[in-house]
């Protein structure tokens, strides 16, 4: 994000090895964002594969996102590809997506442009289904996954933000750093305007899951109210939730349609600071725990899966 994170220094176990597991992806259109991308492709992986893109946060690499977040072990599971879009220190000096700039929040545009054209050469290398086609992210990476969900809304079937902003919030780093804050920007009227504005899609939205710490004090909590306000109204639902209960310990809310079909889910984890949740131990622990990648006994990589119907459902008590 925008925030001075530091180098991370992962601890304890978990489920992903130490070494790092993705292949370069060198050539995939004009790339005018001028970012890096990385693949990881499960042996084996069958042609009609779902393919899911992950966006790090701040001052992160693909590599040490996906040690922290188990994705690249979750693959090898259940059977689906991996895009990683990396920052480069000579667009943002903090390995942030410029997720704030106006060139980098357009679609055809930059950065978005960029990971578009990523995701075409992995769907013609690898046969990906293009009815499966998911997007996630921390921080900067969550406010970058707001992004690509409202400039190219007919790629994905559903997206993850964590720790993140709504789309269109800021155009110059101060606001930036102000909605980070949780102060001032534009009402839930106009999030769902230029949201509805950014692309000219009249075909199925994706799903939205969102995930945010309590206790967050580099992206406020009040991002996620935020975010909901965005895309409720493109998704026509109630304000109110269609269900609420728990998740392992941990408040979920749930916006179904009239067919009940889930379209929205938010995870509020109590007590967590900024970073993705995890749950690294037992026999479905997942990902290694370290800084803005916590061990809180609930995996967000997990349960956004399930989400999306890539592996077995969740788990309530």
């Amino acid at each position: 994000m925008l925030n001075l994170m530091n180098p991370f220094a992962y601890m304890g176990g978990g489920c992903s090895d130490a070494i790092d597991r993705l292949s370069k992806l060198d050539e995939f259109g004009t790339n005018p964002g001028f970012l890096r991308a990385w693949t990881y492709i499960p042996k084996g992986l069958p042609v009609g594969a779902p393919l899911v893109i992950v966006l790090h946060g701040c001052k992160q690499t693909a590599q040490d996102y996906d040690r922290g977040s188990g994705w690249s072990d979750l693959a090898d599971r259940h059977g689906f590809a991996l895009l990683f879009p990396e920052q480069r220190h000579s667009n943002n000096w903090s390995l942030a997506f410029n997720w704030f700039e106006p060139r980098d929040s357009r679609r055809d545009s930059g950065e978005p442009l960029s990971i578009r054209q990523m995701v075409e050469q992995v769907v013609a290398d690898h046969g990906i289904d293009l009815h499966r086609i998911f997007i996630t992210g921390l921080s900067a990476g969550g406010a970058m996954t707001s992004v690509m969900l409202a400039t190219y809304p007919e790629v994905f079937a559903g997206g993850a933000i964590i720790a993140g902003l709504p789309y269109g919030c800021a155009s110059t780093i101060p606001a930036a750093f102000r909605r980070m804050r949780g102060q001032g920007g534009p009402t839930g009227r106009q999030l769902a305007v230029r949201l509805r504005d950014a692309s000219e899609h009249d075909g199925p939205w994706p799903t939205i899951s969102i995930w945010h710490g309590s206790g967050d004090d580099t992206v406020d909590p009040s991002n996620v109210e935020a975010i909901i306000r965005q895309w409720r109204t493109l998704l026509k639902l109630g304000r109110m939730p269609s269900r609420t209960h728990l998740v392992d310990g941990y408040p979920r809310r749930v916006w179904s349609d009239s067919k009940g079909q889930d379209l929205m889910e938010e995870y509020s984890i109590i007590g967590m600071g900024h970073g993705t949740p995890l749950d690294t131990g037992g026999r479905d622990g997942c990902g290694r725990s370290g800084d803005y990648m916590l061990d809180v006994h609930i995996s967000s990589t997990g349960h956004i899966a399930s989400f999306w119907g890539l592996s077995s459902s969740e788990r309530e008590i």
